[in-house]
C-alpha cells in the first residue's frame, strides 16, 4: 500500500495542475491587456502606431508600468491560491478516506462481535462458546485438569413469556443475564445459548464441590423475585452438569450431555442434576415423546380419568376432577407428570386442554342420560387461561354436548393468575358472566395478593395435598390448613382438600368444616366408563367416603 504522504502529494500535483489553468488564463489576458494599453497609448500620445511611438509611451507613462506588472501578480496569485486550494482538498480527501478506514474497521469489529455474541444480553453465543470450549479442554487436557459444563434453563419461563409477551421476556432474560455475570468469575464463560437457555463453563475445577459451590451461587443469585410491570416473579432454572473428562472430551458431547441432565433435573424439580450414564435412556425417550404427542392428541390416544370429591356433609359427590392419561403403545398408561410439562414446553398444552375439555363434557352428557348430574373441574394452564380466544371454545363446546355452565368447574392456579393480572379477571369475569365455576388449585403453594383474589369471581379454593398429606404429624402443615379453611369461609368460597388418603385425617377436615374432600381414601381415579357403579356401590353403602377403589 503506498504511504499516506505520497498519495498526498499525488493529490495535490494533480489538483494544482488542475487548479493553475485558469491563472494561465489571467496572465495570458493581463499580458493582452498591457499590449492592448500601451499601443492605445502611442496612438492617443502621438498620432500614430509605430515602435518608436510604443517605446515612447512605454517609457514615459507611468500607468502602463503598473499595467505591465499585472501578468505577474497573476501568475504569482494563481500559483498561491492554486497551491493552497490543492492542499486543502488533498487534506480534507486524506480527511475523509482514514474517516471512511476508522468507520470500516469499526464495522468490522462490530460484525464480528455479533457474529460471537448474543444480541439482546451481549453475552457470547453458541459459536463463541463452542470455540472457548475447545481451547479450555485443549488447555484442560495438557494441564491434567477437570473442567466442567453446566446449561441453565428457566422454569416457566415459557409460561411468563406467552402471558406478559415477548418484550418483557426479553427483559426477564436480561435481568437474569445480569445476575448470572456477577455469580460466574472472570475466568469461567457464560453464554447464552438461545431462548432462555444459558451455559458456563467452568475451568480450574478443584474438586467436585467446586460445581456445587458454583451451582448453590446460582440459584441464590436467581431467587429474588423479578419486578416486571409491578409483577413480583419468582422465577429459578433447572441446571445440569457434564464433567471432562469424566464424561466427554469434546465439546458436542459434554454440551449433549449437560442438556440430559438439566432436562432431569426439570423433570424431577430438583434443580440440579449432575450427568450419569444411567440417564441416557431418558434422553431418546423424551425427544421420541416429544414427536409422538401431537399424534396423540389427534388420533385420540389419550384417556381421562375421574376423581370424585365428597362433600363432608351430605357425603355425596356433586362433582369430579378430570385427569387425562396417555396410553402410549411402548410405555403403557402415562401420568400427566410424564407429558404436561413437555406440553407446556412445546405449545401442546392448548390443543390438549382443548381435547381434555371436549371429552370430559362428553363423558358428562352420557352421564345425565342415566341420570348422574355431575360437576366436571378441569385443571387450565395459564398460557391456556390468558388466550383471548379460549371463552369462546369453551362456549362452543357446552352447547355442543348440552352441558350446563354451572356443571363446568375451571380448576387455575395462583400463578397463572399474577401473570396478567387484568387479563386474566377480564377472562374469569367472562367465565362467571356464562356461569361457569372458578377454582384456585393448589392454593398455598403460589404466590397471589389476597387482596386482588377477593376481586376474582373464585368459587373455591383447593388445598394443596402437600399440606393435607402430613397434617396429622406436622403442626406446621395443620395450621395451614386450618388457617385457609378459614379463609375461603370469610371470603365466602368453598373449600376442598386434596391428598385425604386414611379415614383419620378424613374425620379431622371434616370437623374443622372443610366443605369438600378429595384422594385416595375416598377413591382412586377411575374411568367414565367405571364410575356409575363405584357411584351406586358407595351409595348402597351409605356414602362415599369409604375407600372402593376400582381399576385406574
Amino acid at each position: 500500500m503506498m504511504p499516506v504522504g505520497q498519495i498526498l502529494s499525488d493529490n495535490v500535483r494533480l489538483l494544482r495542475a488542475k487548479a493553475t489553468r485558469p491563472a494561465v488564463y489571467g496572465v495570458l489576458i493581463a499580458t493582452l491587456a498591457v499590449i492592448i494599453g500601451t499601443v492605445l497609448a502611442a496612438f492617443v500620445s502621438y498620432g500614430s502606431i509605430s515602435a518608436e511611438n510604443i517605446i515612447k509611451a512605454q517609457s514615459s507613462n507611468v500607468a502602463l508600468w503598473v499595467l505591465d506588472l499585472t501578468p505577474f501578480a497573476f501568475a504569482l496569485w494563481g500559483q498561491y491560491v492554486s497551491t493552497l486550494m490543492a492542499y486543502e482538498a488533498g487534506s480534507m480527501v486524506m480527511d475523509q478516506t482514514q474517516a471512511l478506514r476508522t468507520r470500516t474497521t469499526a464495522l468490522e469489529y462490530q460484525a464480528m462481535h455479533d457474529a460471537t455474541h448474543d444480541h439482546l444480553t451481549d453475552l457470547p453465543n453458541r459459536i463463541l462458546l463452542l470455540d472457548r470450549l475447545e481451547q479450555a479442554l485443549h488447555s484442560a487436557q495438557r494441564e491434567k485438569r477437570k473442567l466442567a459444563v453446566l446449561l441453565l434453563d428457566l422454569d416457566r419461563f415459557k409460561e411468563i413469556n406467552d402471558t406478559l409477551g415477548h418484550y418483557q421476556g426479553d427483559r426477564l432474560l436480561k435481568h437474569v443475564s445480569s445476575r448470572l455475570k456477577h455469580v460466574v468469575r472472570e475466568a469461567d464463560t457464560l453464554a447464552r445459548l438461545g431462548g432462555d437457555e444459558f451455559a458456563v463453563v467452568l475451568h480450574h475445577l478443584a474438586t467436585l464441590d467446586d460445581i456445587h459451590t458454583v451451582v448453590t451461587k446460582i440459584r441464590k443469585a436467581l431467587a429474588p423475585s423479578y419486578m416486571l410491570d409491578g409483577l413480583n416473579l419468582d422465577v429459578q432454572a433447572s441446571i445440569g452438569g457434564a464433567l471432562f473428562p469424566d464424561h466427554g472430551t469434546d465439546p458436542d458431547t459434554l454440551l449433549q450431555r449437560a442438556d440430559i441432565a438439566m432436562y432431569t433435573a426439570k423433570q424431577e424439580k430438583s434443580g440440579f442434576v449432575l450427568y450419569t450414564p444411567q440417564l441416557d435412556h431418558n434422553s431418546p425417550r423424551r425427544l421420541t415423546l416429544m414427536s409422538e404427542l401431537r399424534d396423540a392428541i389427534k388420533n385420540g390416544e389419550l384417556s381421562l380419568r375421574f376423581q370424585p370429591m365428597v362433600d363432608s356433609r351430605s357425603n355425596e359427590v356433586p362433582e369430579l376432577e378430570v385427569l387425562v392419561r396417555w396410553e402410549h403403545k411402548q410405555h403403557g398408561v402415562m401420568t400427566p407428570d410424564e407429558f404436561i410439562p413437555m406440553a407446556e414446553r412445546t405449545g401442546l398444552i392448548y390443543p390438549l386442554t382443548l381435547w381434555v375439555l371436549k371429552h370430559a363434557l362428553e363423558q358428562q352428557m352420557e352421564w345425565r342420560k342415566i341420570g348422574l348430574d355431575m360437576g366436571v373441574a378441569v385443571n387450565i394452564s395459564a398460557q391456556t387461561l390468558l388466550d383471548p380466544e379460549f371463552p369462546d371454545q369453551v362456549t362452543g363446546l357446552l352447547a355442543a354436548y348440552d352441558v350446563p355452565t354451572e356443571r363446568l368447574i375451571l380448576e387455575i392456579t395462583e400463578s397463572s393468575i399474577m401473570f396478567d393480572q387484568e387479563l386474566a379477571l377480564h377472562i374469569l369475569s367472562r367465565f362467571a358472566e356464562m356461569g361457569v365455576r372458578i377454582a384456585i388449585d393448589d392454593f398455598g403453594t403460589g404466590y397471589s395478593s389476597l387482596s386482588y383474589l377477593k376481586k376474582l369471581p373464585v368459587c373455591q379454593l383447593k388445598i394443596d395435598k402437600s399440606f393435607v398429606l402430613d397434617m396429622l404429624s406436622n403442626e406446621n402443615d395443620a395450621v395451614i390448613v386450618n388457617a385457609t379453611i378459614d379463609l375461603a369461609h370469610n371470603l365466602g368460597l368453598r373449600v376442598v382438600a386434596e391428598g385425604v388418603e386414611n379415614a383419620e385425617t378424613f374425620e379431622r377436615l371434616k370437623s374443622r368444616g372443610c366443605d369438600a374432600l378429595q384422594g385416595y381414601y375416598i377413591n382412586y381415579p377411575v374411568k367414565g366408563e367405571n364410575f356409575p357403579a363405584w357411584y351406586y356401590s358407595a351409595a348402597r353403602s351409605g356414602g362415599g367416603a369409604n375407600n372402593l377403589a376400582s381399576t385406574t
